[in-house]
């Protein structure tokens, strides 16, 4: 299906279990001083001081002028700068799951792994596009690209979850993790469309900002998980190799 020359360059511990764990630790800390330094405002009081954790998004962080009229340079930097380094983290590590996968016996597996891949890159591509599209000059193309992040993980979460409850190259228990994973997306994914507008009331926007620091954590905790995953797998097949 993907020619191994190629997926065996994306074959070993860095891509599966080291960068996804430092990648979530450079995230937070950009995400920190992207906050600590939004000089304020949200969709409902423009006189607010500083980045209310309830009531502004993630996206504030990227805006060029924040929500109080005030030019918001060094948070965009920091936001950006959080999504290109996730993105390029996405894109190692799926191939890098690719390759292992690979490796499956059940031909299901394979071709089922490469759809799941091409979907983990089309999220990445939204996380850039996200970075790329600031909310206050774009909001379409902002919107469209932060929403098809999930979008796009949705179905990846879901393809991996049905791999790895099939592979005998991982333990099930797995499976649970990223079933738990594409059923928050899909929660998210059904709040976004039917849920209350964030303009609708402030209610409805704390409700939606809390909505989407939860699915951020989750993401976060998730990919964390798995790399225990690969993580056993690798001492497992050392203390076999000894």
């Amino acid at each position: 299906m993907v020619p191994n020359r190629i997926l065996n360059t994306f074959d070993n511990k860095i891509f599966l279990i080291h960068l996804p764990r430092i990648m979530v630790f450079v995230f937070l800390i950009l995400q920190f001083l992207g906050m600590i330094n939004y000089p304020g405002g949200t969709i409902w009081n423009e006189n607010s001081s500083n980045y209310l954790f309830t009531k502004n998004y993630f996206s504030d962080l990227g805006r060029f002028e924040a929500h109080s009229g005030e030019p918001n340079y060094l948070s965009m930097i920091f936001f950006t700068l959080s999504l290109f380094l996730v993105s390029v983290t996405f894109i190692f590590h799926y191939i890098s799951v690719l390759t292992f996968f690979n490796k499956d016996r059940d031909k299901l597996n394979i071709k089922l792994a490469v759809v799941g891949v091409f979907f983990s890159f089309c999220g990445a591509f939204c996380l850039i596009g996200t970075a790329l599209t600031p909310s206050d000059l774009v909001l379409d193309a902002h919107v469209f690209y932060a929403n098809n992040i999930f979008h796009s993980f949705l179905v990846t979460a879901l393809i991996f979850t049905i791999i790895i409850y099939r592979s005998v190259l991982i333990e099930n228990k797995y499976a649970i993790g990223y079933g738990i994973f594409f059923l928050s997306i899909l929660s998210y994914v059904l709040i976004l469309h039917l849920g209350p507008g964030p303009r609708e009331s402030q209610g409805a926007l704390i409700f939606q900002v809390i909505s989407q620091k939860l699915i951020v954590l989750i993401f976060i905790l998730s990919v964390v998980y798995q790399t225990f995953g690969f993580n056993n797998l690798f001492k497992r097949d050392d203390n076999h190799s000894n």
